[in-house]
């Protein structure tokens, strides 16, 4: 399972969550910010792919674009 971590409005998890979606691909979103700070994570978005690699927002269109 992907999982998404983005804010409310944020117009690059937008773009991210449309291509997943354009693709066919089921993904959760977190938006708990207490988790992403605990993570480290310091840029939005960034996703978790199955395998436990995180990928930021330009990884991760590519990645998707990939697939």
């Amino acid at each position: 399972m992907i999982t998404i971590y983005s804010k409310e409005g944020c117009p690059k998890c937008k773009v991210l969550k449309m291509k997943l979606e354009q693709k066919g691909l089921e993904y959760a979103e977190c938006l708990d910010t207490a988790e992403m700070l605990k993570m480290g994570l310091k840029s939005l978005p960034v996703m978790l792919c199955a395998d436990g690699q995180l990928m930021k927002f330009e990884e991760a269109v590519k990645y998707v674009n990939n697939l």
